[in-house]
């Protein structure tokens, strides 16, 4: 029988399976904590993921488990101190072997290429089919992240002469972890963070986006500069230069020789030429997914690990809680867009777009332990991650919480968070007119 939540809006508030009473109820989910009645209400209508992304979810339920017991229990998953990094294990050597024969596939089409158009000048068919190894050559290479095509999209770039104070605490951090800085910092609006590299020279870039970064208080957003720095600081292999472009390269393939609508017999036989070569990058993908998952999905506890050594345990444990709500935080912009568009919301009418992000962060603030809570229980259930390659979020913070408490090595005291808020201000301005203009 389904009961809804109105049910319990009465005095009494007992849960009508057990007869406990019942947690929650007004803006949020009314739910027994002791039969879990209730608990998940919501009808999700998500796309069926594509037969790489089920496996790549599968294989990170698997290992986030697994890690999670041998590191909570001093297995041979264990931690390693600050800094150190973990050995790479025959796990990554392979991976690292794989990404070179991607690699070499591309430079062998680019050397074939080019032998056949040099040699085989004015020999029938050879330069034609030599031209067409080149051009597939210069499609399937590998990429590298450009910071110029981000400033073009028009996203707030910062660099240490536009933020010194804030580029002082990613310094900060970064030499706390074991690792160095980013050359600039690229201001979005997701409820995201990463730290990335670009170019040839692997510079690095942080992607900050504030639908996260406000929700969080000074000591968590310490703990979120942490975790992305202690990817580096922990050797993930999948940021390294080799492998990630491996994965990069991959997935070039998989778009260049996916099946088109086959609504002509030309387009029947381009599908079958292209069906086994698709089906190797296919299985090559799921093997390199295969051999880094396990040590990436390690990386992410061991950053989670370096978060709370760098910002205290407690804002690591609050920042794995926000990770939690981080839909309902992009639910709450689309409603302020949509608000802005239709003139609802009174005082704000004028200009929608001043005091967003203080809403925004007041309604993260908002969110009572309770919903923490069954957000927690929900995630177990349905092995909730950030993506793919993450850790289910409730084991992320069953660990930091019932760990060895670690005090804070950088303080993010009121007075310096204020400053670096103060360089942020263009950004946030600017972003919070893009919010509400939709």
């Amino acid at each position: 029988m389904t009961v809804t939540t109105d049910v319990v809006q009465g005095a009494e508030r007992q849960c009508p399976e057990c007869g406990e009473p019942v947690t929650g109820g007004g803006r949020y989910i009314a739910w027994c904590a002791a039969c879990e009645w209730n608990i998940d209400p919501e009808v999700r209508e998500e796309r069926p993921p594509g037969r790489i992304e089920r496996i790549r979810r599968r294989l990170a339920q698997r290992h986030g488990e697994q890690l999670f017991t041998e590191l909570t229990t001093g297995g041979t998953g264990g931690g390693t101190a600050a800094g150190q990094r973990p050995r790479r294990g025959a796990a990554g050597a392979l991976a690292t072997a794989l990404a070179l024969v991607v690699h070499g596939v591309t430079f062998a089409l680019l050397a074939g290429g080019l032998v056949l158009l040099v040699a085989g000048w004015g020999k029938g068919v050879l330069p034609a089919l030599g031209a067409l190894l080149l051009g597939l050559a210069v499609v399937l290479r590998p990429r590298f992240a450009s910071l110029a095509k981000v400033e073009k999209q028009d996203l707030p770039v910062l660099r240490r002469a536009d933020a010194p104070r804030l580029f002082a605490l990613l310094d900060e951090v970064a030499e706390g972890v074991g690792t160095t800085g980013v050359r600039a910092v690229v201001i979005d609006a997701d409820t995201n963070a990463s730290v990335s590299t670009y170019g040839i020279r692997q510079h690095r870039v942080l992607h900050l986006g504030l639908g996260l970064w406000e929700t969080l208080s000074p000591q968590e957003r310490v703990a979120l500069l942490g975790h992305e720095f202690g990817h580096y600081a922990h050797g993930d292999t999948r940021h390294s230069l080799l492998v990630g472009n491996a994965f990069r390269s991959l997935s070039t393939w998989r778009y260049t020789l996916a099946p088109e609508p086959a609504d002509s017999l030309l387009g029947h036989f381009v599908n079958l030429a292209t069906a086994l070569p698709r089906l190797l990058v296919d299985g090559v993908l799921v093997l390199l997914d295969q051999l880094t998952l396990r040590g990436s999905q390690r990386s992410e506890y061991l950053a989670d690990t370096t978060a709370a050594r760098a910002a205290g345990t407690e804002a690591a444990a609050g920042l794995m809680n926000r990770l939690l709500v981080s839909d309902g935080v992009t639910g709450e912009l689309r409603r302020e867009a949509v608000a802005a568009r239709t003139r609802i919301g009174g005082a704000r009418r004028e200009d929608p777009a001043e005091g967003l992000w203080e809403r925004l962060a007041a309604h993260a603030a908002s969110v009572p332990e309770h919903e923490y809570e069954r957000l927690r229980r929900v995630a177990e259930r349905r092995g909730h991650s950030v993506d793919s390659t993450h850790p289910p979020t409730h084991l992320r913070h069953r660990r930091l919480a019932g760990g060895e408490p670690c005090e804070a090595a950088i303080v993010l005291d009121p007075a310096r968070a204020a400053e670096v808020d103060a360089e942020l201000a263009g950004a946030r301005r600017t972003l919070a007119r893009e919010v509400v203009r939709g």
